[in-house]
């Protein structure tokens, strides 16, 4: 008689979408962790017999590719792969229902608010005390700091409060405590993350509460970058930008998505704001932080744009010549107010329009990068990659800015920042040498 030995389990947490849900990811890897459950993050090794997909529901490109990962999963589940399959995240919070029905193979659903239940599945306890603590799937220099849950702005094209609720800070002394946290990891840079990073502090404070918020964050010892993602426009509390220039470790570096510049775009997308009050908020930043990297992002094909509201926001583009621009084709989501409007630009030329608008910006970037050639730069090392070393300047966040191709006749490591003297520019990167 074949006696079955219990083989420990073993979890693997698949995340999809931004890096709100990395964080939440990472913490849930921290709580099962700190429980002695085995827990990878994304690995691609067969030697898990638990899946946790973290999906995005977001736009339609996004929710496609969470649903073929649960699919995939499943399929390794009933191949005999796998012994669970769970779903947490936006589309699973989004979609519940509706999923439960389309693929019952999952063994269960959670949303984004649930991480107390996900962890009953593993007869594990929530741990209150390891409150900021989690597992870093992030290389060890840098981090996202998540300061506030939610939103309560009613952008017509955003399902993001119908996924992650009203706006909900985390107190000063919750996030200090975190990057503390972080800095004895070893990490170096945190970007501090948010759907609505101006807003913070109103709910508990009574008063939008970030630059405070900085400079106790700039206190901390070991930090040596701060990186603000995320802020609103309308309403922008300039009092960030002194923190800013008054702290050496803050990045003189916002990203601020405008979404569009057309006024009646604005309008229709409910942004509160004019092109005209943009074009005024993009002055008072450069004059108040003279050389800070501006990053934005929009969105192309909005119902009822036209071909000269495109032109205009290539035009407004050619004006502020911002740093970064990332862009988006519109996508039209259910219980969001713009799901009353026609949807009536075909999804090709949604991308034509995105990629007309974005050959603009390429030119500007061009023309920016040489600008760099000849001057020297902090760059962190992020890592070594066919045989050449990877790094950022202060005006590069991770991932979605321009990377510095670094030559150096010593050996770096992740982390390692070093001064370099830009030598060659591209559309979108830097190639430079260490210089003492």
């Amino acid at each position: 008689m074949k006696v079955r030995t219990l083989k420990k389990d073993k979890v693997n947490i698949i995340t999809l979408g931004c890096s709100k849900n990395m964080v939440d990811s990472e913490v849930l890897s921290g709580q099962l962790h700190a429980n002695a459950i085995d827990v990878v993050h994304e690995s691609t090794k067969p030697d898990h017999n638990i899946v946790v997909v973290n999906t995005c529901g977001f736009i339609d490109k996004a929710k496609e590719e969470s649903i073929n990962t649960i699919i995939e999963q499943v399929g390794l589940k009933q191949r005999g792969k796998l012994d669970k399959v769970y779903v947490t995240g936006c589309l699973s919070q989004r979609y519940r229902e509706d999923l439960e029905k389309e693929i019952p193979e999952v063994d269960a659903w959670f949303g984004t608010m649930e991480l107390p239940l996900i962890l009953q599945q593993f007869n594990a306890d929530y741990k209150s005390e390891l409150l900021g603590e989690r597992l870093l799937s992030t290389p060890q220099h840098y981090a996202y700091l998540k300061i506030s849950e939610g939103c309560n702005r009613t952008c017509s094209f955003c399902a993001i409060p119908l996924m992650r609720g009203n706006h909900v800070s985390k107190t000063i002394e919750e996030i200090v405590a975190e990057a503390k946290s972080l800095v004895r990891k070893g990490v170096k840079e945190i970007m501090l993350i948010a759907q609505e990073l101006t807003y913070y502090g109103l709910d508990i404070y009574k008063k939008r509460m970030l630059p405070d918020l900085l400079h106790r964050l700039a206190d901390v010892k070991g930090l040596v970058w701060i990186r603000l993602h995320y802020a609103y426009p309308s309403k922008f509390p300039l009092e960030i930008l002194d923190a800013m220039r008054e702290r050496e470790n803050i990045c003189n570096y916002l990203d601020m998505p405008l979404q569009h510049a057309a006024n009646n775009m604005l309008k229709a997308m409910k942004r509160q704001i004019t092109r005209e009050e943009m074009e005024e908020l993009t002055i008072a930043i450069r004059e108040k932080v003279p050389g800070i990297c501006l990053r934005t992002t929009l969105i192309a094909g909005f119902p009822g744009e036209t071909l000269d509201d495109v032109e205009e926001l290539k035009q407004f583009l050619t004006r502020q010549r911002f740093d970064r621009v990332g862009i988006f084709s519109y996508s039209h989501e259910e219980n969001t107010s713009a799901y009353d409007l026609i949807d009536n630009i075909p999804a090709e030329e949604k991308e034509r329009r995105a990629q007309e608008i974005m050959e603009v910006q390429q030119e500007i970037s061009l023309e920016k990068n040489q600008e760099k050639i000849g001057q020297t730069f902090k760059v962190m090392i992020d890592k070594k990659e066919a045989g050449r070393y990877l790094g950022r300047t202060e005006f590069d966040s991770v991932e979605v800015d321009n990377e510095v191709v670094v030559h150096s006749k010593s050996k770096l490591f992740p982390g390692d920042f070093v001064k370099v003297k830009i030598l060659k520019a591209y559309d979108y990167d830097l190639e430079g040498e260490v210089v003492n």
